[in-house]
């Protein structure tokens, strides 16, 4: 735990040594210093009408991955678990998968208008597909060994997924789960980059429109932070869990 702190306290100081000499050689034009960004981000974080605009965009965020997550996990379930479906359709998630998603964003528009509705569901298509993909493959590589060994001992149908299906499994759907947090929180924040009228990607755009780069960069120190906290401890966890197996 000691070292670990120590490696992430390494590479916080090597990131704002890195963002500080960028500054010094662009200037607060185009970089603002890790102070004056602190600083604006204090002086939003003070302001009533940040909360309203983080809260919009907890709600969408939580929302998308609550149906990305769930979703993801019951396809994968059902793909792993019934092979010549997981064959057929495999292939197919991949396929959507690497279509470029912000080509969509008209679609989705048409389909749910402007407002929440449209940033979860564009948060959701970024999060499912990867998580369903990571549970079908941790399924359907369940060793075969421990499916004979519970039929051998009789194990009730909750009793194998209870004692077998999900440790076997929870190492590769905690990956899954990691990579859609990630790509559902993208997802989100780019619907409200383009056509939203709420959010922190709202105002990472209205400070791009009056450039006002504090503002830009303050807002994007709080998501990468939020970010980056949240994917460290579920890496802690991934890697805690990969170990054991």
């Amino acid at each position: 735990m000691r070292d670990r702190l120590i490696h992430i306290g390494s590479v916080l100081l090597f990131v704002f040594a890195v963002w500080q000499v960028l500054h010094w050689i662009t200037g607060s034009i185009a970089v603002t210093s890790p102070a004056e960004t602190v600083n604006r981000l204090a002086e939003m974080m003070r302001t009533p009408d940040f909360w309203g605009h983080a809260r919009e965009t907890m709600a969408a965020f939580s929302q998308a991955l609550a149906i990305a997550l769930g979703g993801g996990l019951l396809i994968g379930l059902v793909l792993g678990g019934w092979r010549p479906a997981g064959l057929v359709f495999e292939p197919i998630l991949i396929a959507i998968y690497s279509i470029p998603k912000v080509t969509l964003y008209p679609v989705i528009l048409l389909m749910f208008g402007l407002g929440l509705s449209a940033k979860v569901a564009f948060g959701a298509i970024h999060g499912i597909i990867p998580v369903a993909i990571f549970t079908l493959n941790a399924v359907r590589s369940l060793n075969p060994v421990y499916l004979r060994a519970a039929r051998s001992m009789r194990l009730s149908p909750s009793q194998m997924a209870l004692k077998i299906l999900i440790p076997a499994t929870l190492p590769e759907i905690v990956t899954g789960f990691r990579i859609g947090f990630s790509l559902t929180l993208l997802g989100s924040l780019i619907g409200e980059l383009f056509a939203s009228q709420r959010g922190l990607g709202f105002l990472i755009m209205r400070a791009v429109n009056v450039y006002d780069v504090k503002s830009i960069f303050a807002v994007t120190l709080l998501i990468a932070g939020v970010a980056i906290a949240v994917n460290s401890a579920m890496l802690a966890l991934d890697q805690r869990l990969h170990r054991r197996m």
